[in-house]
């Protein structure tokens, strides 16, 4: 979008532009946009640490550690308490070996992951290296009819049984800063495991990458309108 603007508006036939670092279909946030000869910085940029701040809900699964698929399996929640959930999170800080989703578009033998899942190939997930700076968890309550209620629309079409306590499942804020290369999908669901439940990532917004604040970003549509001469909101 920001590549065709800038074509027709100031008459550039070729137009470099790239991004520094992709974000999850169910993600928002901050997004590095780079044009010129700041593409040539694009990797320096990648490399940066990212924050990112969500939610995680616990007493579900589901295959892409997201929304983004059915709930395939469902787990008790009633042992938990932030202080349980904080300790827990303690050891996935600092150098981490880290699985990705199987939907991810990490490739292995040339093939994206989430190519293999779809036809139901199975491969050996690749283990991968991050480093967690930061992961802070607060105000664990209830999900609530409201939250839950995505979560169990896409579970009456799966071949699952509803533990009984689901509707006393809980959700987390939690912040986190790491490196470059890092899931947050994963890291939600490996938390889930490690306290005796299971979890998946219910939103997602990336804050910060580097030195580059969303505090600081303008919206998509407001650099259309900056390119375009047309007045901003």
């Amino acid at each position: 979008k920001v590549r065709y603007h800038l074509s027709r508006r100031l008459g550039v036939k070729r137009v470099k532009i790239g991004h520094a670092g992709t974000l999850d279909p169910l993600a928002t946030g901050l997004l590095v946009l780079c044009t010129g000869q700041y593409t040539r910085k694009i990797e320096a940029f990648q490399a940066m640490p990212k924050e990112y701040e969500g939610v995680i809900t616990f007493g579900a699964t589901t295959p892409s550690f997201d929304l983004e698929k059915a709930v395939d399996a469902t787990f008790p929640t009633e042992h938990l308490d932030i202080a349980t959930v904080r300790a827990a999170a303690q050891q996935f800080t600092g150098e981490i070996q880290q699985i990705p989703p199987v939907f991810s578009a990490v490739k292995v033998d040339g093939k994206r992951l989430y190519k293999n899942a779809r036809t139901g190939e199975e491969v050996e997930l690749p283990e991968r290296t991050v480093h967690i700076d930061l992961f802070e968890l607060d105000h664990l309550r209830p999900v609530g009819e409201v939250a839950a209620a995505p979560v169990l629309a896409s579970a009456k079409g799966a071949p699952i049984m509803l533990h009984p306590d689901y509707a006393e499942g809980m959700q987390v804020d939690f912040r986190v800063v790491c490196s470059k290369g890092t899931y947050i999908r994963s890291l939600a669901s490996d938390l889930g495991r490690a306290v005796g439940s299971g979890a998946y990532l219910s939103s997602l917004r990336r804050t910060r990458t580097g030195g580059f604040s969303i505090d600081d970003a303008w919206q998509i549509d407001e650099i259309v309108s900056w390119i375009t001469g047309a007045s901003l909101p």
